[in-house]
Formats: C-alpha cells, sequence, structure tokens
C-alpha cells in the first residue's frame, strides 16, 4: 500500500509538505504535473487528457510494487485524478478529492480560468506575471492562505512554461468538457471515496455541487471547518486525522 498526493495549480509537491510531516509515513509519493516547475516530456501538449495518462504512467510503477494506491488529489491533482480513476478504477484503493465540483453539470469555471480559457486575455496574464516582481509574487501567495516558505517555492517555479501548460490546460477543460468527464464517473463509485470540503474555498462549490457529486458515488463527505483552498497549509494536523480517519474507516 502507498500514498498518492497529486497537487494544481498553480504548485508544485511543496505544498504538501506540512502534510506529509504530520501523516509520519515513508509510503507517500508526490507525482510533479509535467510543466509545473519542471520539464515537460517530448511532445507533450499539456492538455487535460495528457495530463490523465501522465498520471496513469506513474502510478503504475507504484502499484506493480506495492498494490493499489491511496490517492489524494487537490485542485487540478484532483480533476486529473478522478479522471484515471475512471479509466484505470483497479489502480487506486481508495480516494480522496476536493475538487467534486468541477464535476457538475451546473459548474461554471471561476474568473481566472475564464480569463486563462480566452485567446489574447490569458497569454497576458501572464505576461504581466512574469513581469511582477517576485517579492511581489510571494506577498500575493501569502495574501491568498500560503504560507512563506511554500510561496517562496512557488514563486521560483512559475516560470514562462508553467504559464504556457496552464493555458493549454484550462482551455482543454473549457465547458463542456468537465461536465462530459462527470457523466463517465461511474466506475470512481466502485472504490471507497471522500470529499474533502474547505468551506472557505472560493473555486469549487464543493459545499453545494461537491457534495451532490459525493452523493451520486457514495462518497463519504468531511467537512475542514475555517479552511479554505489551501486547507493542507491551512491546518496540516485536521487534513492528516481526516485521511488516517477515512483510511481506517474504509478497510
Amino acid at each position: 500500500m502507498a500514498v498518492v498526493l497529486l497537487h494544481g495549480n498553480p504548485e508544485t509537491p511543496a505544498i504538501w509538505e506540512p502534510l506529509i510531516g504530520e501523516l509520519g509515513r515513508e509510503d507517500v509519493h508526490t507525482p510533479q504535473l509535467p510543466g509545473f516547475g519542471c520539464a515537460v516530456p517530448n511532445h507533450f501538449n499539456a492538455t487535460k487528457e495528457e495530463y490523465v495518462l501522465w498520471l496513469i504512467a506513474q502510478l503504475e510503477p507504484i502499484v506493480y510494487e506495492h498494490g493499489p494506491v491511496d490517492f489524494v488529489g487537490h485542485d487540478w491533482g484532483g480533476g486529473i485524478g478522478m479522471r484515471a480513476i475512471t479509466l484505470r478504477p483497479h489502480l487506486f484503493r481508495t480516494w480522496a478529492c476536493d475538487v467534486l465540483g468541477l464535476f457538475h453539470a451546473d459548474y461554471v469555471w471561476h474568473d481566472f480560468a475564464q480569463i486563462w480559457q480566452t485567446p489574447g486575455a490569458g497569454e497576458q496574464y501572464f505576461e504581466q506575471m512574469q513581469a511582477t516582481p517576485v517579492a511581489d509574487r510571494i506577498a500575493g501567495y501569502e495574501a491568498i492562505g500560503i504560507p512563506r516558505p511554500t510561496a517562496d517555492a512557488l514563486a521560483e517555479a512559475g516560470d514562462e512554461l508553467m504559464g504556457r501548460c496552464i493555458l493549454s490546460l484550462y482551455r482543454s477543460a473549457a465547458q463542456p468538457a468537465m461536465k462530459e468527464w462527470g457523466e463517465q464517473l461511474g466506475p470512481v463509485a466502485t472504490q471507497p471515496g471522500l470529499a474533502i470540503i474547505a468551506p472557505n474555498d472560493p473555486f469549487v462549490q464543493g459545499d453545494s455541487l461537491g457534495r451532490a457529486v459525493a452523493e451520486r458515488l457514495g462518497a463519504s463527505v468531511h467537512v475542514l471547518e475555517g479552511q479554505g483552498h489551501w486547507w493542507m497549509l491551512g491546518d496540516p494536523a485536521a487534513g492528516a486525522e481526516m485521511l488516517r480517519t477515512f483510511w481506517a474507516e474504509a478497510y
């Protein structure tokens, strides 16, 4: 058995470090999305489908050695992970996801995503980001709840390549793309699942749409009171306890 934690946008595996410390386990894997602080494979165009195939390729050797994984997906890590479970459920022992609302038929992309999905506006956004002093970018991360050590790491990783990958990823996911993925989630219900709801997260409508998707999938629901999008940084001890309890009750 192994644990796999997959980050999202605009992040690197650095977001998981406090949570890993609280879990106190040595069997935790944190794959790094191509282009998010690292290189991309040859001929990789950073669409959502390519990220799913990439994740499956990362999981297969882990599963071969340790058996199906306990998967935790945050932000796009959750979106990519849920699709991977849809296609290859046998690779997963359990799953936990904090963005189930993305898969609801009524989900509307948040304002930033709509900018990134708009040709011209998205490019301008990242041009301005690259022109912003690093110290100001770090301050911006801190203002939205990311502590300084993690903010430093994310600011360093946020290069032109990450911007291009974000644009490609979000444009490949413009609606009705996520609605269609949501309609195909049936195989996910065959594995024990956990919907993580952070009530102060403004991006994914977890307390409404996420709950509805969780109910459809027969998943458990856990509310991390007082937490927002980066719950693993805001209260890593509570996040670790939530996961330990879920894994113990699942089997």
